[in-house]
């Protein structure tokens, strides 16, 4: 809980009177940012069981209720906002963010931002390549491209095996996506799963008990939920259990500005949550390595993907 300050007394170029909350962290991971998209989420309020997920460098989960709220971190990495991949970038204008793969000839289709020439491919792009990619049998459950295939788009580039997502123009390199991108696309989303697993694991409950899961962050917003299903990074449940919510901690920030008594609420939620280590827990890494597969090694777990792939 940071103190009460002034403008002034933290170097905020506004009125140096001017007094500054901050929302209150939960652990070492779960900062102010979640405890306010929780609060403007509004699963402190409902019944229903609730998973909460913030996608971004750090996966934060919050689970529960009205009744109890518990959270954890989990290290995804920045895969999924398109750093630490060699063609990836921001969703702006030039990024692929959605591609299509033809299970026969193995050539991609794919949609740019801002509708001109492609730069490069952002988060959401990265993860609707690696699941075209993984149903048409261009890569294998392990995440390794098939050499074997009668494209030229599958090819041996500088980092070694490699798909061509676009070709390049007018002196423009290919984008591609490569086995060294695909390993860390699969880690980011077998740590976020994980998480996932372990919450609900610790208090004795599956994902089928999920009544809703709330999707935060500006990632998470252009999550297509069939795509991240068939590479693992979201439980096979239902769509219409799945909710986008934007930006929630900015909502909650403005909420907390405007009323006293969000404010007092943020307190109240903060000081009911549960905060869970998972670098404490050793089967953390028990369903992180189970994880590191397309979907899952637990191909049960999936039933919508077991029967895409007959």
């Amino acid at each position: 809980h940071p103190p009460r300050m002034t403008a002034g007394q933290i170097g905020l170029a506004i009125n140096p009177d001017a007094p500054v909350y901050c929302a209150p962290s939960v652990g070492a991971y779960v900062g102010g940012d979640i405890v306010s998209g929780v609060l403007s989420s509004g699963m402190y309020q409902t019944d229903r069981l609730t998973l909460f997920i913030d996608v971004g460098t750090n996966g934060e989960i919050v689970l529960g209720n009205s009744d109890w709220l518990i959270a954890c971190a989990c290290s995804a990495g920045p895969a999924f906002e398109g750093a630490g991949v060699q063609c990836g970038m921001h969703a702006s204008d030039g990024a692929i963010d959605e591609v299509i793969v033809d299970s026969r000839s193995f050539d991609a289709t794919y949609r740019v931002i801002g509708e001109g020439e492609p730069k490069g491919i952002c988060g959401s792009g990265l993860l609707s390549t690696l699941a075209e990619m993984f149903v048409t049998g261009v890569v294998d459950k392990a995440g390794r491209i098939r050499r074997d295939l009668p494209t030229r788009r599958v090819r041996t580039g500088a980092h070694g095996s490699e798909y061509v997502v676009a070709w390049g123009r007018d002196g423009r390199p290919d984008i591609v996506l490569t086995e060294v991108d695909i390993n860390n696309l699969i880690r980011a989303k077998g740590a976020i799963y994980a998480g996932f697993s372990i919450l609900l694991r610790s208090l004795g409950l599956d994902f089928a008990m999920v009544e809703q899961i709330l999707i935060a962050g500006s990632f998470g917003q252009t999550i297509n939920i069939e795509k991240a299903i068939q590479i693992g990074l979201l439980p096979d449940l239902p769509w219409d259990k799945f909710r986008y919510l934007g930006n929630t901690s900015l909502l909650g920030a403005y909420q907390t500005l405007l009323c006293h008594e969000r404010r007092e609420i943020a307190n109240q939620i903060a000081a009911k949550m549960t905060y869970l280590e998972l670098s404490a827990d050793n089967r953390f890494m028990q369903e992180y390595i189970s994880a590191l597969f397309l979907p899952h090694t637990d191909l049960d777990a999936f039933p919508s993907v077991k029967a895409l792939l007959g």
